[in-house]
């Protein structure tokens, strides 16, 4: 079965075009059984199903991983970048993040004690100085990050509000969604800028996915008025 899922994973991988050697190959292959094993025991994820869990968790965080190296090379954001992934629970996509990125910093945060200790394990099994666990609340965090990412979290108007204290000035938002969140869209206050809305290709998958790239509005009243394409 690890033989097939892995070969799955070769092939996902390969198809979003990333570059993945085979160690970084092997740790996505390794927090996919530590991710089985520590749900056994902390729930932390309802899906568990080993197949299930490699499309529906490792490969469709995997398709955010381009979307991120593009972003961070157009805004010449300079090594370690730093991002912070709210309500990271078993990990996803912060794990998967600092597997593929070693030049991004990633914190998992999470109010849930048992699920930051799990990322903190990880990072020890997986070798993985650039990850970390933290057990918080977001709306605490002042810290700044280049990236605040979220996935399956909460609407984009709760996200970006608990979480903005923790964006760095020129930093921004990476949700990721299902389908385009229209009615989530409309409803952002003004002072936050939707500047791209990403289609996914997930694998394996056919539900839609998007990520929802957003930054603070530059000039107030500015809204959306970036290009939402």
């Amino acid at each position: 079965m690890s033989d097939v899922l892995m070969e799955r994973l070769r092939a996902g991988a390969e198809a979003l075009a990333l570059g993945l050697g085979d160690a970084q190959l092997a740790r996505l292959m390794e927090f996919l059984a530590l991710l089985q094993k520590w749900n056994k025991v902390y729930n932390l994820t309802a899906v568990r199903d080993p197949e299930e869990m490699l499309t529906h968790h490792l490969l469709d965080s995997l398709a955010a991983v381009a979307p991120l190296r593009r972003h961070v090379a157009q805004a010449g954001l300079p090594a370690p970048v730093r991002l912070l992934d709210v309500g990271s629970g078993g990990g996803l996509p912060g794990v998967v993040f600092a597997i593929c990125c070693p030049e991004v910093d990633v914190s998992c945060v999470d109010t849930v004690g048992k699920k930051a200790a799990f990322i903190q394990q990880a990072a020890v099994a997986l070798k993985l100085p650039n990850l970390h666990g933290v057990h918080a609340r977001v709306e605490t965090l002042t810290t700044p990050f280049d990236v605040v990412s979220c996935r399956a979290f909460a609407s984009l108007v709760d996200f970006t509000h608990w979480s903005r204290s923790a964006l760095a000035p020129q930093g921004a938002w990476l949700a990721m969604k299902g389908k385009r969140p229209e009615d989530e869209l409309a409803v952002l206050p003004p002072e936050i800028d939707v500047f791209h809305v990403e289609q996914l290709q997930v694998p394996g998958l056919e539900a839609e996915r998007c990520i929802v790239w957003m930054r603070p509005s530059r000039q107030t009243g500015t809204g959306q008025g970036g290009a939402v394409a």
